[in-house]
C-alpha cells in the first residue's frame, strides 16, 4: 500500500495542540528551569576543553625556545584541567539527563492517567464504534512521543541551541574569519534541514494512522481466534494481514526516504567544512598570518574541535525535530480522544440515594443506538418495588436496551426511564450503578483471583462478603474444590472456566456488591449446562426475595415463576401478564412459547 496525495495531511502544525501539551510541564516548571540552566556551566565547560588544547599547541608542542623537560612540565597542569574540564561536562551531562528522564517519568505517568481516565467517563456507544486496539496505541505508542517531545524534545532542543551559540561565540574568540565561514555554512545547511523536516513532518502522521489500524486488527482478530480456526480463515486472515502490514511498512519507507537525508546531508555540510577552514587555516599559515601562522597552529587545531562541537548540536536538532514532528501526530490523536464530547455526565446537583425502594418505570422512551433506527418505540412501562419482570421476545426486539437504560449507559432519544420516581439523569451515575446488579450472558473475567473477580478489588467488599456470596449463589462447592480454593488464578477472559462457572461468578459478582433491590439479568441462564441451571435457578429465588427483578431469557424455567411477562417484538411492547394468562391469550407469547418449547400446549 503506498503512499498516495490524499495521505498526506494539510495542517502539520497547530500551535493549540503545543500550548495543551505544556500543561502537563506546570507542576514540574521549576525542575524544568533547573535542566535548562545547567546548560549553561555544560556549554562553557564543553567549549573551554578546546582552548585547552590551543594552549597546549601553542606553548609547549611548538617550537618555543623551552627544553623538552620544561615542556613536559607544562602539559600535566593543562592535562589536569583537562581532565577536571571533562569530569565537570560528565557531571553537568549526567545531571541532565537523568532529571529529563525524572521529569519525563513524571509527565508520562500524568498524561496516562488523564487519558485512562477520560476513557473511563466515556459512553458505551462510543466504545461501540472505535476499536481497542486504537485506544492502545493512543494510551502507549502515542503519550510516549509526546513526552519525548517534552522532554528530550523541549529541553534537548534548548540545551543545543545554547550550544550551538556558545560554540559560535567561541568560534569568534578563536579565530573571527574561520568562524565567519562556518557563519556562511549555517545558513544554507539550516534551510537544507528546514526543508526535509517538512517533508518528514506528515509522514509521521500517516504512521501513526496505519500503526493503530494494526493494532486494531491485531487485537480483533487474536480475541477471535477461535473463531479463525473453527473456520479454516487462516489465510485470509494472514492476507488481510499483510495488507495492513504493507500499509504501515509503506508509511514507514516513506518517512525514511526523506528522514535519511538528514544525516548524510549533516555529514557532508561537515566535511565541506573541515575543508574550508583546512585550506583557509592553512593558507594563513603558510603566508604567516600575524594572527594564524605556524608559531599559533593550535588555534587551528582548537578550531576544528570545535568544528566537532557544532555539528553535535546540529545533528542532534535534525533527531529532535523528528520527535516533533511525530509527537505533533500524535498529540493530535490524543487531544481528539480527549476531545471526545461525554455525552453521558452527571448532572451538577445529583440527587441523593438513600436506599431505592426499586420502583422503575418508563414514560413513552425512545431509544436508537444508530439514527433514528429504533430500537425501542414509544416504550410505557411501570415496573413496582418488589416485583420480577421478564422480558421475552426475539432476537433484536430490545429487550437488552432496557438493561441498559436502566443503568444509563445510554440515553434516551425521547422520554424518561425513572427509579423510584427520578429520572436516571438526575442520579449520580456511579452511585446509581453501585445500587444495580446485573448479570450479563457473556459475563467478562478479569485476569487474577477467583477472589478478585468477585469482590472487583472494591475495598467494602470483604472477603466473608465474597465467600457469602459465592455460597449464596451455590458457587462455593467448586471453588474450594479448585486448588486454590478463592485464590486460584483465573486467566484472560475465564479461559480454563466453563460457562456456568462464570455465570456463577458474575452472580457471585453481582451480590457481593450488595445492590439496594435492583437485580438485572440479561439471558444469564441462555447457555449454562442442565446441572449449573439448576444451582442458578434456587440462587435465582434467594436472591428475588424482596428485590425488583428485571430478566432477559430464553431458558422457559427462568420465567415461569416471575410475576409478569412483557413481550416484545420489534421495539414495542406487544403482550403483558403472567405465564398462564399469556398462554390463555393465544397470542404472540403463545407461539414463541411452543417454539421454544418446540411442542404445541395443549
Amino acid at each position: 500500500m503506498e503512499i498516495v496525495e490524499s495521505d498526506i495531511p494539510g495542517k502539520l502544525f497547530d500551535g493549540s495542540l503545543m500550548r495543551r501539551m505544556l500543561k502537563y510541564i506546570r507542576p514540574y516548571r521549576a525542575w524544568m528551569v533547573v535542566g535548562l540552566l545547567l546548560v549553561v556551566p555544560l556549554t562553557m565547560l564543553a567549549n573551554t576543553l578546546p582552548l585547552l588544547f590551543r594552549d597546549a599547541a601553542n606553548r609547549f608542542l611548538e617550537e618555543t625556545g623551552l627544553g623538552t623537560a620544561e615542556r613536559i612540565r607544562g602539559l600535566w597542569p593543562i592535562a589536569a584541567k583537562f581532565i577536571g574540564v571533562g569530569f565537570g561536562v560528565f557531571f553537568f551531562r549526567f545531571s541532565q539527563g537523568y532529571l529529563l528522564s525524572w521529569i519525563g517519568q513524571k509527565i508520562l505517568f500524568d498524561m496516562r492517567a488523564d487519558i485512562f481516565a477520560k476513557i473511563l467517563r466515556l459512553p458505551l456507544s462510543w466504545f461501540d464504534k472505535h476499536p481497542v486496539g486504537r485506544l492502545l496505541t493512543r494510551i502507549g505508542t502515542d503519550v510516549d512521543a509526546m513526552q519525548r517531545l517534552l522532554t528530550d524534545g523541549i529541553i534537548g532542543m534548548s540545551t543545543d541551541l545554547v550550544m550551538l551559540v556558545g560554540v559560535m561565540i567561541y568560534m569568534f574568540f578563536t579565530e573571527r574569519r574561520l568562524a565567519l565561514i562556518m557563519l556562511a555554512l549555517f545558513v544554507p545547511m539550516f534551510a537544507i534541514l528546514l526543508f526535509l523536516n517538512n517533508k518528514t513532518r506528515a509522514a509521521h502522521r500517516v504512521v501513526r494512522q496505519r500503526q493503530s489500524a494494526l493494532n486494531s486488527y491485531l487485537q480483533e482478530m487474536i480475541t477471535g481466534m477461535t473463531t479463525v480456526q473453527l473456520f479454516n480463515r487462516e489465510r485470509a486472515v494472514n492476507e488481510r494481514f499483510d495488507h495492513f502490514n504493507s500499509g504501515l511498512r509503506a508509511a514507514f519507507l516513506y518517512s525514511i526516504r526523506w528522514f535519511s537525508f538528514a544525516f548524510p546531508a549533516t555529514e557532508f555540510m561537515n566535511a565541506l567544512s573541515v575543508a574550508l577552514v583546512l585550506a583557509v587555516g592553512g593558507h594563513l599559515i603558510l603566508i604567516n598570518d600575524p594572527a594564524l601562522n605556524s608559531k599559533h597552529i593550535g588555534v587551528l587545531l582548537a578550531f576544528m574541535m570545535y568544528l566537532r562541537e557544532f555539528f553535535r548540536p546540529l545533528d542532534d536538532l535534525s533527531e529532535k525535530s523528528n520527535v516533533l514532528q511525530s509527537a505533533m501526530a500524535s498529540a493530535e490523536r490524543v487531544f481528539g480522544l480527549m476531545d471526545v464530547p461525554e455525552t453521558i455526565s452527571d448532572p451538577t446537583h445529583p440527587v441523593a440515594i438513600g436506599k431505592f425502594r426499586g420502583e422503575v418505570e418508563f414514560e413513552n422512551v425512545q431509544f436508537a443506538y444508530n439514527d433514528e433506527n429504533w430500537v425501542l418505540k414509544n416504550i410505557s412501562l411501570k415496573i413496582p418495588a418488589g416485583e420480577s419482570l421478564a422480558f421475552v421476545g426475539a432476537t433484536g426486539a430490545g429487550k437488552s436496551s432496557i438493561i441498559s437504560l436502566i443503568a444509563r449507559f445510554y440515553e434516551v432519544q425521547h422520554g424518561a426511564v425513572k427509579v423510584d420516581g427520578v429520572n436516571v439523569k438526575e442520579y449520580a451515575q456511579s452511585e446509581l450503578r453501585r445500587r444495580i446488579g446485573i448479570v450479563l450472558q457473556d459475563p467478562f473475567i478479569f485476569s487474577g483471583t477467583i477472589a478478585d473477580n468477585i469482590s472487583l478489588l472494591n475495598p467494602e467488599v470483604t472477603r466473608e462478603r465474597v465467600i457469602e456470596a459465592a455460597k449464596f449463589v451455590n458457587a462455593d462447592g467448586w471453588i474450594s474444590a479448585r486448588p486454590g480454593g478463592y485464590d486460584a488464578v483465573t486467566q484472560e477472559r475465564g479461559a480454563g472456566l466453563s460457562t456456568g462457572q462464570k455465570q456463577l461468578l458474575a452472580f457471585a459478582r453481582a451480590i457481593a456488591q450488595n445492590p439496594d433491590i435492583l437485580l438485572i439479568l440479561d439471558e444469564a441462564t441462555a447457555s449454562v449446562d442442565t446441572e449449573t441451571e439448576v444451582l442458578i435457578q434456587d440462587a435465582l429465588r434467594k436472591i428475588m426475595k424482596g428485590r425488583t427483578c428485571i430478566i432477559i431469557a430464553h431458558r422457559l424455567s427462568t420465567i415461569r415463576d416471575v410475576n409478569r411477562i412483557i413481550v416484545m417484538r420489534r421495539g414495542e411492547i406487544v403482550e403483558q401478564g403472567s405465564h398462564a394468562e399469556l398462554l390463555r391469550l393465544d397470542g404472540y407469547y403463545r407461539r414463541l412459547y411452543e417454539l421454544l418449547a418446540h411442542a404445541p400446549v395443549k
